[in-house]
């Protein structure tokens, strides 16, 4: 299945109150807000995404390669009461770890609902049953509390502490068991 029949048909996943498809670069001004919203910069970092084309480029260049190779990747998260976007969640691969990891975030008015649990749940779900994972594992800044909440209430347990190549922040290593 070529990659734009994913992105525009194919691979898109329902929840109780989500809908659950592959990022495209349409979703740009998505990213440009949540990439520079103060929680993103602070517990994952400045993406240095300064306009909505940087963020068109960095879907294309960052996330859509990884869907070509593997099948899976960032999702665009939306409500279904409304159809409206409100944040990411996925599975990447990241230099430094050897099993993939689990991310999210949620726009700052969306947060504290149960979106970024239930989303993340789907997610996990559909690299274990669809792609065959065995493992996932997740990276959350040590001061990060509600994110370490949720990986636990996932089923990943703190594994140890680690430090990404290229990067100076210590954060916490989750994974499944």
């Amino acid at each position: 299945m070529s990659l734009k029949k994913q992105i525009n048909g194919g691979n898109s996943y329902e929840t109780e109150r989500l809908l659950i498809r592959p990022i495209s670069p349409e979703d740009g001004e998505l990213i440009f807000k949540l990439y520079n919203s103060p929680k993103f910069i602070q517990y994952i970092g400045d993406r240095n995404i300064k306009t909505i084309a940087d963020a068109e480029e960095y879907i294309k260049s960052r996330f859509l390669p990884q869907f070509e190779r593997l099948g899976f990747g960032n999702y665009l998260v939306m409500t279904k009461d409304g159809n409206e976007k409100i944040g990411g969640v996925g599975i990447f691969e990241r230099e430094g770890l050897d099993i993939v990891d689990i991310g999210y975030s949620l726009l700052e008015e969306f947060e504290g609902k149960g979106y970024a649990y239930e989303a993340a749940e789907k997610v996990k779900s559909i690299g274990m049953d669809e792609f065959g994972l065995t493992k996932i594992s997740a990276i959350i800044s040590k001061d990060n509390l509600s994110s370490q909440k949720l990986i636990e209430k996932l089923g990943l347990k703190f594994q140890k502490y680690i430090t990404l190549p290229g990067e100076d922040e210590e954060l916490k290593y989750y994974e499944t068991e």
